[in-house]
């Protein structure tokens, strides 16, 4: 007997008696309805406290979700209304599949280029070209805002922070500056393509925006990258590591 079976048989027995019925069930103010809301805080809960639980954060995301539609499904069932779940789960599990493929190729892709080194002589030219710390910056999060609209943001930043921690050679300062202007680059350079960020390619996909659409947001993302950065530039030294 599965440990969730409790939990659900408890939960069943606030569900209305099934009947047919032609319009959506309403689930907002009814007890499982609030469990559900209850459930989802608490995996987002778990996610944010993933650093000091190691937990991770995949885990209480996933079985959240399938308790939910676990539960959404009983009901529904109770309703007399399971094809409609059945429908509204094999939409979400396609679009969910659909972003996971996008995400394992991309992934795919950086891990070949990492395998290739190239990173490693991106960091190898950063440091022969004998650049200061403050171009070194800028360097940084310019290639983090271009490269994040193919790659997506989470990646990119990812692989630019590893590129400024060997290169920094230890001055924490500027790592701590670098590192921040690289995830604003980044999350400002993934908002105009609809590849660049997870949230970005889903609107595109449920067709909200058009392909084209996006890159009207080039100017407002280009502004985001460059104010911060313009500030937190003063504060970065010149001399070379």
């Amino acid at each position: 007997m599965s440990a969730l079976t409790p939990v659900i048989l408890l939960l069943s027995l606030f569900i209305p008696p099934a009947h047919a019925s032609s319009g959506p069930v309403l689930l907002t103010s009814s007890s499982i309805g609030l469990f559900c809301v209850g459930l989802f805080v608490l995996a987002y809960a778990l996610v944010m406290a993933e650093e000091y639980l190691q937990l991770r954060k995949s885990k209480p995301v996933l079985v959240a979700a399938g308790v939910i539609w676990i539960l959404i499904g009983i009901a529904y069932q109770q309703q007399g209304m399971s094809p409609v779940a059945e429908q509204a789960f094999r939409h979400t599990l396609l679009e969910y599949a659909e972003l996971m493929l996008f995400l394992l190729v991309a992934m795919t892709y950086i891990n070949a280029m990492e395998d290739r080194r190239l990173f490693d002589a991106l960091r190898a030219w950063l440091v022969r070209s004998g650049f200061h710390l403050r171009t070194l910056f800028w360097l940084t999060g310019g290639l983090a805002f271009c490269i994040s609209p193919v790659a997506d943001n989470l990646t990119t930043a990812l692989l630019m922070c590893a590129v400024v921690l060997k290169v920094a050679n230890g001055d924490r300062r500027f790592v701590n500056l670098a590192c921040i202007n690289i995830v604003i680059a980044a999350n400002a350079g993934g908002a105009f393509s609809p590849f660049g960020d997870i949230t970005t390619l889903m609107v595109w996909q449920a067709g909200k925006v058009q392909f084209g659409q996006f890159f009207t947001l080039l100017i407002p993302s280009l502004l985001n990258f460059l104010v911060p950065a313009i500030l937190m530039s003063l504060m970065v030294p010149r001399h070379v590591p």
